[in-house]
């Protein structure tokens, strides 16, 4: 009984570390999320803004990192949309015209 107590505290101890490098990495993404977007403004300043395939990549990448409850105020895309990216992209890699 002892022994699962102390196996349990001392767990919870050295989460507490993870833990605070985890939101440190979550701040950094959330910067370079806000960095990027900053940069696909700038190249398209007149009109609607039209992503690329790495602008796509990127925000994809960084969707990992950042928790969920924090996206609506993070990214400019919601998830719905990045589902719809990925389904382009699988859709665009599985498409088998090419051997026919």
């Amino acid at each position: 009984m002892t022994v699962s107590l102390v196996y349990k505290v001392v767990r919870k101890l050295l989460s507490i570390p993870r833990v605070l490098l985890r939101s440190q990495a979550t701040k950094d993404a959330e910067l370079l999320v806000l960095r990027h977007e900053n940069a696909v403004l700038r190249r398209q300043i007149h009109g609607r803004v039209r992503y690329e395939p790495f602008d796509r990549f990127w925000l994809a990448a960084l969707s990992g990192l950042i928790p969920r409850c924090r996206w609506r105020g993070v990214f400019p895309i919601t998830p719905g949309t990045l589902l719809a990216w990925h389904r382009r992209f699988i859709a665009a890699k599985w498409d088998y015209s090419a051997r026919r």
